[in-house]
This record gives structure tokens, C-alpha cells and sequence, in this order.
């Protein structure tokens, strides 16, 4: 493999892993038949044990992996994605 800036060859190839936190969220269909009516019931009627569920209750997050390739020369220092 040679570097399109230097033309070396001497490049080494990386995978790179990254974690990022992702957010669930309910779907449309779920908002337009329950949501649009049960939140606002649900703050209106159960407002302490709803307020004590968001502090203190599960987070509804995901970690997502994300794996790049990049390559870097060893010359000049270009990194670049594969």
C-alpha cells in the first residue's frame, strides 16, 4: 500500500474502535396511538413517582460500537480512511 502523499510504502493499517452512547426513542406509530395522550396524563396525575422515575429510574441508552480502518504513513504522518 503506498501513501497518496509521500508515495511510501511504509504505511501501517489501524482499526480504530469507538464507543458512543446512543439514546432509544419511541417510534412514530407509538407517539400517533399512545404518546400524544398518556404523557400528558401521566404529568397531570402522577407527577412525584414520575419525576422520582426520571431521576432515579433507568436510563434508556444503548453503547453502540463503531469500527474505521485508517492507515497511517510512517514518513510523513497522513492518516487516511479505507
Amino acid at each position: 500500500m503506498y501513501c497518496p502523499k509521500c508515495q511510501s510504502e511504509n504505511v501501517n493499517t489501524q482499526v480504530i474502535n469507538t464507543v458512543v452512547l446512543k439514546d432509544k426513542h419511541r417510534g412514530l406509530i407509538w407517539w400517533l396511538l399512545i404518546g400524544w395522550w398518556w404523557i400528558p396524563i401521566k404529568w397531570i396525575f402522577f407527577t412525584l413517582p414520575a419525576l422520582l422515575f426520571a431521576i432515579f429510574g433507568h436510563r434508556k441508552q444503548k453503547a453502540v460500537n463503531k469500527k474505521e480502518t485508517v492507515c497511517v504513513c510512517q514518513n510523513c504522518g497522513y492518516s487516511w480512511k479505507i
